[in-house]
């Protein structure tokens, strides 16, 4: 499966984007699926995870009440709502797909490329 995020961009602190990762290849209703970030010098880390049907969702603590993981498997999508970002959300946003909905990179065999969100103060 062929993963493309997009959504990036540049936002003021307290704003919101949407992030859409769109998939190609195979249907995507058969992965769990995770969105993963890596900020400028940091290792990359887990974000949010939703299982193949959408009734299982985790996310990391920095963006619990803030962030939403959401799909659509009719348009082989899946969301990640970022509202009242912070400076510290800044990084390279990526979509994965795996056997999921789990925590750890290791379990996604499929990596989209990636999109900067780069949030000013």
């Amino acid at each position: 499966v062929q993963l493309q995020a997009s959504g990036g961009g540049l936002v003021q602190a307290g704003g919101s984007l949407r992030l859409s990762c769109a998939a190609s290849g195979r249907t995507l209703s058969s992965y769990g699926m995770g969105w993963f970030r890596q900020a400028p010098g940091k290792e990359r880390e887990f974000v949010a995870t939703i299982s193949q049907s959408g009734g299982t969702i985790y996310y990391v603590d920095s963006v619990k009440g803030r962030f939403a993981i959401s799909r659509e498997n009719a348009k082989n999508t899946v969301y990640l709502q970022m509202n009242s970002l912070k400076p510290e959300d800044t990084a390279v946003y990526y979509c994965a797909a795996g056997m999921g909905p789990h925590t750890a990179e290791g379990r996604y065999a499929y990596w989209g490329q990636g999109t900067l969100v780069t949030v000013s103060s």
